[in-house]
């Protein structure tokens, strides 16, 4: 099998154009010691022009309605594949459009983020204030520190709570300042990753209806930064980096 491997801001993805990709083949390709190893697999089910259905697998064979990253990185294949500096993507039920910058960025019209209420929910013997966010996939965006133990205590627990039957992404999300933010995130799926787009739009989304801060908001990650504008209608944008790293082939049925 065929493909090529990208990353946003160390957020790592293989994308493959060959259809039918199962839930333990995508896992082995993800896996560093059976495979290839990644954040993530994107699986390119059709072209057309401009145009592509993508589909994204989680490193623990589960698929995710959309990936920020990973829908920028697509963009920056197909645009590349198309000879277009604009392009379409439909991953899941939402279809985005992308458009290629100077340089490496790549800015998403990600489309509407619905910002719920804060919660209170017990989480063994506290009570954790959480802003759930959906962008397409769920989140959960919790105010603190952006510590990187709290995320390793508080995220698979939130990411597992009962009040998130499909599980959720985690936010720990610091304020730097009326447009900045310092995040750390708890993918579902994944685990602890250096950078996230959606999540990005997440927590951003939620800074500014519970106003922590304004938009635009530069979010601030292990990896490096991503920029998220959100309009009046809370329909957002994510423009940030994407970087092709190398194009490979192996025989992931054999564990290559």
């Amino acid at each position: 099998m065929r493909f090529s491997k990208w990353h946003a801001l160390g957020n790592s993805y293989l994308l493959v154009e060959e259809g039918g990709l199962t839930p333990e083949e995508a896992r082995r390709l993800c896996d560093p010691d059976e495979g290839v190893g990644s954040d993530g697999v994107l699986e390119v089910l059709a072209v057309d022009g401009n145009y592509a259905e993508v589909l994204v697998w989680n490193p623990d064979g589960s698929t995710a309605e959309l990936s920020g990253n990973g829908a920028r990185i697509a963009a920056r294949w197909l645009a590349q594949h198309s000879g277009r500096p604009d392009v379409r993507l439909r991953m899941g039920t939402r279809e985005v459009t992308a458009r290629m910058l100077d340089g490496e960025d790549v800015r998403l019209e990600v489309g509407p983020v619905a910002v719920g209420e804060l919660e209170r929910l017990e989480v063994g013997a506290e009570l954790v204030e959480v802003t759930p966010v959906s962008v397409g996939n769920p989140h959960a965006v919790v105010r603190g520190d952006a510590d990187r133990e709290e995320l390793l205590r508080l995220g698979p627990a939130l990411e597992t709570h009962e009040r998130f039957p499909d599980r959720t992404n985690v936010q720990l999300v610091r304020v730097d300042g009326p447009h900045k933010l310092a995040v750390r995130v708890w993918e579902r799926g994944v685990g602890e990753t250096s950078a996230s787009g959606t999540s990005a739009v997440a927590a951003a989304a939620a800074a500014v209806a519970n106003r922590w801060v304004e938009s635009p908001v530069t979010v601030t990650m292990p990896g490096g930064e991503l920029l998220v504008e959100l309009d009046e209608e809370n329909r957002a944008a994510l423009t940030g980096p994407v970087t092709y790293v190398y194009t490979g082939e192996t025989d992931e049925t054999e564990g290559g």
